[in-house]
């Protein structure tokens, strides 16, 4: 061997000893595909207080010691390994079947919809108070779906909907529910303060297939001032919403008197509407939250229902300069107070948290929450990493809800580009359910949760042999991303409009014969052909781009099958297989105008 092959064989070698990768834990590919190492998160620990984690930063809270099984209810008996209920007693929440051993229908439903898990490990984690079916049986008479919430599953999202006093009605709210479904909310909230609530609240809840939550104080004071809110009537709304089938009840009962003068110095105060409702009130009656107060009294009512608390935060933080102070953490002391003394009525819990919190924040958020609640689940607003961009917050909100979800958040409440500006429209809800469900899809591969690489891992496999068709087929959504393609070039041929031909590096990537790139069989396809026209969906996603002329979208649409000299079903005339470089070149420029991309008349 040469001095100089020498050389390079010595320095290729240094090469590869010059990294160290950090502990992999979980591989999210169920088949463990490409060349990727697998998750630098924490290894995976089904039944542990941590399933899946992300590596604690240092200065951490460390997770609790602590789960459901340390707070049974005071008759319940310890016998050997197992804990025993009183005579007669009959279980009615997923957390006392639970208790039980019992592997209830809702639970078998959960498995299958997460397939990583069993049936006995929803069921533990169920006990454990990690976490949460929200299926209330009087919701389940009509087409809910059970799924749970828990840091053993996959992240969940929520989208917020509801009428207001000056904006929409029962219907537009049944539409954006279905269009929420149709976009990924996994659960969704009816927070209606306008219309006729109860109205608006049966219809949601008879048409939906997921669960349904509420914040009840906005019905409790229908027609009275905050002033006059009683015991009587939070009991009376609280069994009333039960009855009709509300899954899950946000309840700000954290927030307490002596709560109040932590907020004087905050720039923006309380910016929740049920925080701020509740401060009043204390403040009126100098008394103590009455929703503090009645705790044990709403836990009675929600078990014999089984509506999941969903520990509301009075004091979250509206605005960065207010993140993860003494007002919010004090309050998320009391959460884990009240987390405890639900379980011990047999109660499902999941607490709420921030808000507005700066980037470097999150994990201690997310970390803090798992240790003062002793891992009950948690779902976060976001939260927002900055605040100069109203109009643009489903995206300054979905960076921090990413980093939410892999530090610690199992459900991740979206905001739409209408947040602090309006009530969310059709389309706004569609933007901030894709904005979350990137975040929330983003963690799980980062977590190390087994199969959900499994989608992206097919769709690079399609987009490295360049079939058009299936690549679009297994994105979230085709049609933009059909619309998008066919904005440019409507061929579906060996390269798009980014590179155009000779500088397609996934073309070229394919041609070289000692990859593997692009080669398999299962993608292949039987060369260009003109794609098929555009659907009403994606015509209007082009219209409301405007890019195109008229004339081009009534193209597109009718394709008179002029477009690049192909007929429907035959090659292309662009395609270099087909036609040699220089005629494909002089196509693809008459084509594409070289400066913008964007076709030419």
């Amino acid at each position: 061997m040469s001095t100089g092959a020498t050389r390079h064989t010595r320095h290729t070698q240094q090469d590869r000893r010059a990294w160290q990768l950090p502990p992999v834990g979980g591989n999210p590919s169920s088949t463990a595909q490409g060349t990727s190492h697998g998750s630098f998160a924490r290894a995976p620990q089904i039944g542990s207080p941590i399933p899946f984690g992300s590596p604690d930063a240092p200065g951490m809270p460390a997770a609790s010691e602590q789960t459901a099984w340390d707070f049974m209810p005071p008759d319940w008996k310890r016998v050997g390994d197992r804990w025993a209920p009183p005579a007669g007693f009959v279980a009615v929440t997923q957390l006392e079947f639970a208790r039980l051993g019992s592997v209830t229908p809702q639970m078998r439903r959960v498995a299958e919809r997460e397939p990583h898990l069993t049936p006995e490990a929803v069921r533990d984690e169920v006990a454990a108070g990690r976490m949460v079916i929200p299926a209330n049986p009087d919701h389940l008479r009509f087409h809910l779906d059970p799924m749970c919430i828990g840091r053993a599953g996959c992240t969940k999202i929520n989208a917020n909907m509801g009428a207001s006093p000056v904006a929409s009605g029962t219907g537009e709210e049944v539409e954006k529910l279905h269009w929420a479904e149709r976009w990924g909310a996994d659960t969704v909230m009816d927070l209606s303060t306008g219309g006729d609530l109860d109205a608006t609240r049966e219809a949601i809840l008879r048409a939906s297939h997921v669960p349904i939550g509420t914040v009840p104080i906005y019905s409790m004071i229908l027609g009275r001032r905050i002033e006059e809110l009683d015991e009587r009537a939070v009991l009376e709304a609280l069994e009333h919403q039960a009855r009709q089938g509300v899954d899950y009840f946000t309840i700000h009962a954290g927030l307490l008197r002596e709560h109040l003068p932590l907020v004087q110095r905050r720039l923006i105060g309380i910016v929740s509407r049920g925080g701020a409702l509740l401060a009043k009130w204390m403040i009126g009656h100098g008394r103590q939250n009455l929703m503090y107060e009645l705790w044990d009294e709403i836990c009675q009512i929600m078990r014999r229902h089984d509506v999941v608390h969903s520990i509301g935060d009075g004091l979250r933080p509206g605005g960065l300069a207010d993140a993860t102070d003494d007002a919010q953490l004090s309050e998320l002391a009391v959460q884990g107070e009240l987390t405890a003394r639900a379980w011990r009525h047999g109660c499902q819990v999941m607490t709420e948290g921030p808000g507005h919190v700066p980037f470097d924040q999150i994990e201690y958020n997310m970390k803090l929450q798992r240790r003062l609640c002793h891992g009950a689940p948690f779902y976060v607003l976001g939260p927002l990493v900055t605040d100069i961009f109203p109009g643009y917050d489903h995206i300054t909100s979905a960076i921090g809800a990413t980093a939410a979800g892999y530090h610690g958040a199992s459900m991740l409440c979206y905001v739409t580009p209408k947040e602090h500006l309006g009530l969310p429209k059709k389309d706004d809800v569609k933007q901030g359910c894709i904005a979350y469900k990137i975040a929330a899809h983003a963690a799980d591969v980062a977590l190390g949760i087994p199969g959900t690489r499994d989608r992206d891992d097919e769709l690079t496999r399609a987009r490295a042999a360049l079939n058009w068709e299936r690549h679009f087929e297994l994105s979230f959504d085709p049609d933009t991303a059909r619309a998008f393609h066919d904005e440019d070039l409507d061929v579906d041929t060996d390269f798009c409009a980014m590179c155009g031909h000779d500088w397609c590096s996934v073309r070229i990537s394919r041609e070289i014969q000692d990859f593997a790139s692009g080669k398999d069989v299962r993608y292949a396809w039987d060369g260009p052909r003109v794609s098929a026209p555009l659907s009403d969906a994606q015509r209007a996603i082009l219209e409301a781009r405007g890019v195109l002329e008229q004339d081009e979208l009534d193209r597109l649409a009718g394709k008179t099958q002029r477009a690049m000299g192909a007929e429907r079903g035959a090659k292309a005339a662009c395609h270099s297989d087909h036609v040699d470089a220089e005629i494909a070149h002089r196509l693809q420029d008459e084509r594409l105008d070289p400066l913008t991309l964007e076709p030419l008349g």
